[in-house]
Formats: structure tokens, sequence, C-alpha cells
């Protein structure tokens, strides 16, 4: 990354920068973007496991990655719901 990344107000380790990942939130200092670490998350993958399979990813980012996602989340109520 360089000097175009941004980081996103209120986080330390979550940053955007449009030559990288297309502008998606990604792991600052790396090249994984928040919604893969969630879905990593979401898989099982404790974050020892994630850098185990992603050398760099920074294991104390998980928090803030969390709290990025229930933030985002926060004003989008509406659910598909099967019928």
């Amino acid at each position: 990354m360089d000097d175009t990344s941004k980081t996103v107000a209120g986080y330390d380790w979550i940053v955007v920068d449009p030559d990288l990942l297309g502008g998606q939130p990604a792991i600052r200092g790396t090249r994984l973007s928040v919604a893969h670490v969630l879905a990593c998350l979401a898989e099982g993958m404790s974050a020892e496991e994630i850098t185990t399979d992603y050398p760099g990813f920074p294991p104390e980012s998980v928090p803030e990655v969390l709290r990025f996602a229930a933030q985002h989340l926060e004003g989008h109520r509406a659910v598909d719901v099967a019928s």
C-alpha cells in the first residue's frame, strides 16, 4: 500500500485504498478485505488460523473487523426471508 490508503475514521486496522481491492475496506498492511476476514471467521477459523493461512495478517485486528461489520449492518434492518 502507498500513501493513497486512508485509515477509516474510528479504526486503527481498517483502511480504504482505491488502488487496493477496488477500494474495499481492507486490513492495514495486507491485501485482505474485511469481507474476506469475516468470511474466514464465519467458516469457523480462528485469528491464529487466518494468520497461518495468510502470513502477515494481524490477529489483533479481529475485534475491529467485527465492530466494523456490526456498525455497517446497524442501519440495514431489512432481511429477505424464505416463504
